[in-house]
């Protein structure tokens, strides 16, 4: 089989301000942003990855979901237990230093695991765990 990961989904409370996130502080390009108000689907992708992208967009909005369940999302983002991705940069240092010097929320400075990995983990906006490997 020949298969990749294409787009993955991430909930978004603000659109603009997890838009200026991903793109202003994270770098990502935009590649599609429809909707309006709340209900905007914004996707953005690392810049010379054209295949890979993150779909941003207004959790619980698919119409079979029940009004318990919206508020389970609603209560899990606040938590910010609901969303997250793992990311990667060669450089964790840099970014873990620009993402510090923005509105980013920081969960974890960088650290080596006790399982090989160094990394780091902020919250974006919504409070989507985002965490960042260093590629060795």
């Amino acid at each position: 089989m020949d298969i990749t990961i294409h787009t993955t989904f991430l909930p978004h409370t603000d659109p603009d301000a997890s838009l200026a996130f991903y793109r202003d502080t994270l770098g990502f390009e935009v590649r599609n942003d429809v909707g309006g108000g709340a209900m905007r689907w914004i996707t953005v992708g690392p810049a010379g990855q054209p295949g890979t992208s993150i779909l941003l967009a207004p959790p619980a909005t698919d119409p079979g979901i029940t009004d318990d369940e919206r508020r389970v999302i609603a209560e899990m983002m606040a938590k910010g237990t609901y969303g997250w991705i793992m990311l990667a940069t060669p450089d964790l240092d840099a970014t873990f230093d620009r993402l510090q010097a923005s509105d980013a929320e920081v969960v974890q400075e960088p650290i080596e695991q006790p399982y090989g990995v160094r990394d780091c983990a902020f919250r974006d906006p919504a409070g989507n765990l985002v965490r960042i490997q260093e590629v060795r």
